[in-house]
């Protein structure tokens, strides 16, 4: 896990971060990193066709008419002396021999989970407890709903106390934010063990 830094030639040190945005098919990875991203976001999104029906499940995703199918990507200046790079992963399970490039040289990652489809974020947290990466899970409320507590998904989703799990709306700025802080906060902590 590094943490980059140079002084710009301003004399003041700036700490620059990468952070990985991941989670299942249409959970709100593009819309967290967007939404919190202060430049134009580079996303590499695809039309979806009749190709993936019967692969993509759009049960809870109707309006969705685009795909991740490589990355997203954003920045973030937290303070004048922290950027966050920000890596949105794509979500489907075709697309996940990129992961490992785009998890190189992070120092974490939020997991972004739809508590209506719980299982389709084990295979990012299975990923991320098996590489040793410190991560969040944001329960991302879809229409201002959060069906379980934190607490609730921790059980389910069989996670020791050490990982923090928050509630968040991917589509607003400073739930994003505070996600992110909340996350370079648990790295920083699982770094100094």
């Amino acid at each position: 896990m590094d943490f980059a830094s140079s002084n710009g030639g301003t004399g003041r040190a700036t700490t620059s971060a990468k952070i990985v945005v991941a989670g299942g098919f249409g959970v709100g990875k593009t819309t967290f990193v967007g939404a919190v991203s202060e430049i134009n976001p580079l996303r590499t999104e695809a039309v979806m066709t009749s190709a993936s029906a019967g692969i993509d499940d759009l049960t809870h995703t109707g309006d969705k008419t685009t795909t991740t199918v490589a990355m997203d990507f954003g920045r973030i200046t937290l303070d004048q002396d922290l950027i966050l790079y920000l890596f949105g992963t794509p979500g489907q399970d075709r697309f996940w021999f990129m992961w490992d490039d785009l998890v190189r040289g992070a120092i974490g990652a939020v997991v972004l989970v739809d508590t209506r489809r719980l299982a389709d974020c084990f295979p990012a947290v299975d990923y991320f407890e098996n590489s040793g990466l410190p991560f969040v899970i944001a329960l991302n409320g879809f229409d201002g709903h959060q069906p379980y507590t934190p607490d609730e998904v921790r059980e389910a989703l069989q996670i020791g106390p050490d990982a923090p799990i928050i509630t968040t709306d991917a589509r607003h700025r400073a739930d994003a934010k505070s996600g992110l802080i909340t996350l370079v906060e648990h790295a920083l902590m699982a770094r100094l063990k």
